[in-house]
């Protein structure tokens, strides 16, 4: 690759991180080893501490809805529970019924609830788990069913129609979506955050999305950053430190369509300003600003970036 330019001399502690980027890894396991050994009292004292937070978790689960008990029995290390966590927050931005139906059809139709009935003490989730699993025969009749039950079952469901099916879903995926999505809105989320912030809670703001891919996107990107640091600014408290006030994270990659190693002198020339821009409206408004991690292979170049901010 052939640059306009020459590359800029690294200092010797950006030398060294770019070298450790395609390192051996067993020759930085051995170098790491020593450092990450915990002593016989460091490891009792994580115990110590995991059981207190074990023991909190399970104090507070009572009027939760249930949700604890649904991700313990679908795992996110699951088939079924990354289609649950893909649903719980595609649900809340899908624009149309046409469009549910199809994510349905491709996600819970593909997924085996069966094996999940019966296994959890909590009726939410076994209730859960038949409407999953019959919603999955709704959506894959043709393949025959394994018994009798279930399949006369997944017909008599079938007769219902799949509106029925999908509405069922769609309240369930955004019950589930309430749990990891604080708002559609940052509005809505900071509605959301009140309790929670009474309690002592503070929060780091992160907008769901994707990289820009257009400098149209880009400027929507950022022009919600600016607001939402505005509306975060209204709940921050302005003679505290700015770290015990919530926070807002951004993304690089939202703020430019060509943030890339390629384009390294156009990337600090259009991303400084704006986040810049942004980290002196979040001190203006006395909350932090936290400049999400990426790719590995964006590393260097985003070093750069906040370098130079």
């Amino acid at each position: 690759m052939i640059f306009e330019q020459d590359w800029p001399v690294a200092s010797p502690l950006r030398a060294a991180l770019r070298a450790d980027t395609r390192a051996d890894e067993t020759e930085v396991v051995r170098r790491l080893a020593d450092e990450a050994a915990f002593t016989s009292e460091q490891r009792d004292r994580i115990a110590e501490q995991a059981r207190r937070f074990v023991t909190a978790v399970r104090d507070t689960r009572v009027g939760q809805g249930g949700i604890d008990a649904f991700l313990h029995e679908y795992e996110l290390s699951s088939k079924e529970g990354v289609v649950l966590m893909c649903l719980a927050e595609a649900m809340l931005r899908v624009p149309d019924a046409y469009t549910v139906d199809k994510l349905i059809r491709d996600k819970i139709g593909t997924a085996e609830w069966e094996r999940h009935l019966g296994k959890s003490e909590s009726l939410f989730v076994n209730a859960s788990t038949w409407a999953l699993m019959l919603t999955g025969r709704v959506v894959r009749l043709d393949e025959g069913d394994r018994r009798d039950l279930t399949g006369t079952l997944g017909r008599l469901v079938h007769r219902s129609g799949e509106p029925v099916i999908r509405n069922a879903i769609n309240q369930a995926m955004r019950i589930l979506g309430r749990q990891f999505v604080m708002g559609r809105s940052i509005e809505e989320a900071l509605k959301r955050a009140e309790a929670d912030e009474a309690r002592g809670y503070s929060y780091s703001y992160d907008m769901l999305g994707e990289a820009a891919r257009t400098m149209a996107d880009a400027d929507r990107y950022y022009q919600a950053y600016r607001e939402a640091i505005e509306a975060i600014g209204t709940r921050a408290k302005k003679d505290v430190d700015a770290n015990l006030n919530p926070g807002i994270s951004v993304k690089l990659s939202a703020l430019h369509p060509r943030y890339e190693f390629a384009q390294r002198r156009r990337s600090l020339d259009e991303i400084v300003p704006k986040l810049a821009e942004l980290a002196a409206l979040a001190k203006a408004n006395n909350i932090g600003l936290c400049v999400d991690a990426e790719e590995s292979e964006r590393l260097d170049l985003s070093l750069e970036i906040i370098e130079a901010v």
